[in-house]
């Protein structure tokens, strides 16, 4: 049973604060597995807002792929098949119990509605360009979540330390307990989130991608790529559901505040 306390689920349709709504979506078979979930809002996190809300268990519950980070800050989140693993800053991989907690995520149930083939991508801003030709297709107001499979020539990945109370904003965090790895020729997985123009108050705008490595070995938050041979499978996912935190930390920012250039060093590698 859910916790009242953990769980506040806002439904107000198409609102200013959109916190849940539903746009058209002639491909949407099952509206339950075309809703992307999402726990607390990034610029919560950015803040410094790591307080776990809901158990990974609860998190399953929503979707079968996403991302999102842990409790005190604790790795990248990497959702793949139902499974959620957290990437730590010492480059390990684990499965994480059902009773982890979790600050932030963003997870949906994945039902590929295209799939292309992948070849010589050079870097991230090619993909991020191929994507964002998909995107303009389809519609720049829906949501996306793509899964690449295939094999990396390079990957570039990211993670942090644990945090300790009093927490410190996320980009002073990254100033100093951040680490980088870097990989070659290795297999594995890029799960990747589109967020529209109008979430830009609710999470980052654009393309937000992971990366799990086909023996679980290795992952993180992708600073870049280049993609060698692979399938790209996207996901249009039209329904929105957040649910916030129930702490004091949270119920006290002022969440008016600008946190686009704060937004965009935690999300690149400048």
């Amino acid at each position: 049973m859910k916790s009242k306390k953990i769980i506040k689920i806002i439904t107000v349709a198409l609102s200013v604060s959109s916190l849940s709504f539903f746009t058209s979506c002639a491909s949407s078979p099952k509206a339950d597995r075309e809703t992307l979930f999402q726990v607390s809002l990034l610029q919560g996190l950015t803040f410094g807002d790591y307080y776990g809300s809901i158990t990974a268990a609860q998190l399953k519950e929503n979707g079968d792929i996403g991302l999102g980070t842990f409790d005190a800050l604790d790795g990248e989140m990497i959702v793949l098949d139902g499974v959620i693993y957290k990437a730590k800053a010492d480059g390990s991989v684990q499965v994480v119990a059902d009773s982890e907690k979790i600050p932030f995520s963003n997870v949906s149930f994945f039902d590929a509605d295209e799939k292309i083939t992948l070849k010589n991508v050079t870097d991230i801003a090619s993909l991020k360009n191929l994507l964002n030709q998909k995107v303009a297709e389809k519609g720049i107001n829906r949501f996306y979540v793509v899964r690449i499979d295939g094999l990396f020539s390079k990957m570039n990945v990211r993670s942090e330390y644990s945090q300790k109370e009093p927490y410190k904003p996320l980009a002073k965090v990254l100033e100093t307990d951040q680490t980088f790895f870097d990989y070659k020729d290795i297999q594995g997985t890029v799960v990747g989130l589109y967020c529209p123009p109008y979430m830009n108050s609710l999470n980052a705008v654009g393309w937000h991608l992971h990366f799990i490595s086909a023996d679980k070995k290795k992952g993180g938050h992708i600073l870049d790529l280049n993609v060698s041979d692979a399938e790209l499978a996207l996901d249009c996912t039209d329904g929105f559901k957040m649910v916030l935190p129930d702490n004091k930390m949270f119920a006290n920012f002022d969440l008016t505040i600008d946190q686009s250039e704060d937004i965009k060093k935690v999300e690149t590698k400048d």
